[in-house]
């Protein structure tokens, strides 16, 4: 599979494809007749970057993981700490966020009780 036809077949971005192959981290990429091709495992590994991309990781942090996992035997250990970094850190924007729900819906309860009792005072 050309880059051209693994960009549009999983809408990654040629230029995403590009820095990836930089960073050696798309395995053994061919080229035929001036034409990179990816074969399945290289497939693999990109959806790993998107994936790893699509829930937060920085470029920085998908290319460390993405090392640790092709070049680091046994590094389950730092790539399960790196997740849990980054899953705490999600909790704690969502905790966040609660917290601003909470707040927003306090303030439409007030003008909810706010508009009755105008309404019954007409």
């Amino acid at each position: 599979m050309t880059m051209q036809e693994a960009s549009e077949r999983y809408c990654i971005p040629v230029e995403v494809l590009r820095e990836y192959e930089r960073w050696g981290l798309c395995g053994v990429v061919k080229t035929v007749m001036g034409v990179w091709q990816y074969d399945d495992e290289d497939i693999e590994r990109l959806s790993m970057i998107m994936t790893l991309h699509d829930i937060g990781f920085d470029n920085e942090q998908v290319e460390r993981y993405m090392r640790l996992m092709l070049e680091e035997r046994n590094s389950e250990e730092k790539r399960m700490r790196m997740l849990e970094l980054l899953r705490d850190s999600t909790l704690d924007e969502i905790h966040v966020k609660q917290k601003q729900l909470d707040r927003m819906d306090y303030l439409r309860y007030k003008l909810q009780q706010e508009k009755e009792r105008q309404s019954r005072e007409k």
